[in-house]
């Protein structure tokens, strides 16, 4: 089963997005899984070191990595499907490329941030915040800026 758009000839609207395609936010995904895999190996290295298998053992250090985890799995989502969507509606766009990179190198100093260097934990949520709200409004003010530019497209369902 496959569904394929065919939109009208001379179509502008959109015009990136015939195929789906959608590379920023594959590679923003793909940078968000190598860091969130640096975050677990932190957190099972400072396990094994201080010899806690489950849960957190009332240890500080373990909660803060944890949390340092638990943050950038609650904001990444978000921040992929806005990306994702606004590089569906609007094209690739090169500052769309940079917020992404801005949003993953955040997270890193806020990781260390957890760990007690405080000014890494504020550029991490300054950051992560700015990027979440940017996109979002920008997402927001996609369809208040494209109304009356509509176009049909036909579903067309194949076997295959």
């Amino acid at each position: 089963f496959f569904l394929m758009i065919r939109r009208p000839p001379g179509s502008t609207l959109f015009p990136y997005t015939t195929h789906f395609r959608s590379p920023g936010a594959l590679a923003t995904a793909a940078a968000c899984t190598l860091l969130n895999v640096w975050l677990a190996v932190r957190i099972g290295q400072l396990r094994r070191a201080e010899k806690v298998s489950i849960g957190d053992g009332g240890n500080p250090r373990l909660i803060a990595r944890m949390r340092a985890q638990l943050n950038f799995v609650e904001y990444a989502p978000i921040v992929l499907i806005l990306i994702g969507l606004i590089e569906l509606a609007v094209g690739t766009e090169t500052w769309l490329w940079a917020v992404a990179a801005l949003f993953v190198f955040a997270r890193i100093p806020h990781a260390f941030g957890m760990d007690g260097w405080m000014p890494g934990r504020g550029i991490g949520i300054a950051v992560t915040l700015l990027v979440t709200i940017g996109l979002a409004g920008y997402a927001a003010a996609i369809p208040y800026f494209s109304f009356g530019e509509s176009e049909t497209i036909e579903l067309i369902e194949t076997a295959g």
